[in-house]
């Protein structure tokens, strides 16, 4: 399952991809459930998980090391059909920037493969402190993962309209549409209560994280000492 920067993955060419970052500090049964769910509501041929080298919205003392934290993504979807992992990041130099990202994949897969971004509600949020912020939603289309609160389009629209562009409007309840930039659709997946927050500080406690990550990701823990 596991690819490098630069090697081309001829399965998915011309097909649907979604682009799913993030540090998974540790990746765990939370973004599991709620990738599988949008990857079937969306009809995604493949959704390609790509752990960040150096996160520069995270500082975080208590940060597994990217080697560690790619294997732990290799390990969590190795038996599940459709996914894909990415050590993109890890071969960049400096901050993991996620329009760089995105215009890296790009001219990898090139233009026979349309890219969708997946972005939790509360990165989402956070876009304006990013790099470039605003060109992402030129780039490609974005979907953001709402967990389980169904709090209504408002707080979306008035954030788009702030932060994105005002050339955007409401179409079909849950899609954001523009007549320059990429569609943003909102989308209500499952509320699964696990964070990784949660599960390092149940190991610094000596607390099982036994159900909280697959098995495998759980023993790969055990025997680095992560999290201590």
């Amino acid at each position: 399952m596991g690819t490098s920067a630069g090697q081309r993955l001829t399965d998915i060419a011309k097909m649907n991809a979604g682009l799913f970052g993030g540090t998974f500090n540790p990746i765990h049964n939370g973004h599991l459930g709620i990738i599988q769910y949008v990857k079937a509501h969306y009809a995604f041929d493949t959704i390609i998980l790509y752990p960040s080298a150096l996160p520069p919205h995270k500082p975080n003392l208590n940060l597994a090391s990217a080697r560690d934290r790619l294997t732990m993504v290799k390990s969590a979807v190795k038996n599940l059909d459709g996914f894909q992992v990415s050590d993109i990041e890890l071969q960049r130099e400096g901050p993991s920037f996620t329009i760089d990202t995105i215009s890296q994949f790009k001219t990898i897969y090139g233009r026979h493969t349309r890219f969708h971004l997946l972005l939790g509600s509360d990165a989402f949020f956070d876009t304006p402190s990013w790099k470039q912020a605003r060109h992402i939603f030129g780039a490609l289309p974005v979907i953001v993962m709402q967990r389980g609160e169904k709090t209504g389009m408002a707080p979306f629209a008035s954030f788009i309209d702030e932060h994105v562009s005002k050339g955007y409007k409401l179409k079909n309840d849950n899609i954001f549409v523009h007549d320059r930039l990429f569609p943003i659709r909102i989308c209500n997946v499952p509320r699964i209560d696990i964070s990784s927050t949660q599960i390092r500080n149940r190991i610094k406690s000596g607390k099982s994280i036994s159900g909280l990550v697959p098995d495998d990701v759980e023993t790969f823990i055990r025997i680095k000492d992560l999290y201590k």
